[in-house]
């Protein structure tokens, strides 16, 4: 009779003081109901693709003021003892952000994974469900390679695929979001 494996288990707890200890808050580490999910340094074209998510984003919510942005490092956990994730970019309702606090921060009104080869299994499938049980009310996988988008909601079985624009209607809202992918994917 085989013995069974020992299972780890990382709290969120755990995984902030191995993010503290991360020089230059690489590698960054998450965990997903136990499981240690370890991030690389982002290739050059990942964080372009961040900073123009984030920049847009901030431009639509000057507007729009219906949540403020944000981008990792962060530490989101829900208040759960065994999840910590560090979305590439988000946006939380403005009360909880004029907290200050990423503990207050237990509401996404958006969230934004851009993929790498390391991390496409994690964003796809473990941070995904999380989202959605967590009641994230959109969330995005950004496909760099594919050029392409996912985008998800609570409930979902399946993704919109889109190659041609990102569309997010947060409630209150006058007019939508919308970033064309040929924009956000246009060489440097």
């Amino acid at each position: 009779m085989g013995m069974a494996a020992p299972i780890d288990f990382h709290t969120a707890d755990m995984v902030r003081v191995l993010n503290e200890r991360a020089p230059g808050n690489w590698p960054r580490y998450e965990t997903a109901y136990g499981e240690l999910l370890v991030s690389p340094a982002p290739r050059a074209w990942h964080q372009e693709i961040v900073r123009r998510l984030l920049l847009s984003l901030s431009r639509y919510l000057e507007v729009e003021r219906v949540g403020h942005p944000f981008a990792s490092p962060a530490d989101i956990s829900w208040g759960l003892r065994n999840v910590l994730l560090q979305p590439d970019v988000f946006v939380v309702p403005m009360a909880s952000a004029r907290s200050l606090d990423w503990s207050q921060m237990r509401k996404l009104l958006l969230a934004v994974e851009v993929t790498s080869p390391s991390s496409a299994r994690a964003d796809r499938f473990t941070k995904r469900l999380i989202h959605q049980a967590r009641g994230t009310e959109c969330y995005w996988v950004v496909d760099p390679d594919s050029r392409a988008a996912e985008v998800w909601h609570p409930g979902d079985l399946s993704p919109q695929i889109s190659s041609e624009q990102l569309i997010w209607e947060p409630r209150g809202a006058v007019a939508p979001f919308v970033m064309p992918l040929a924009e956000l994917f246009e060489p440097v």
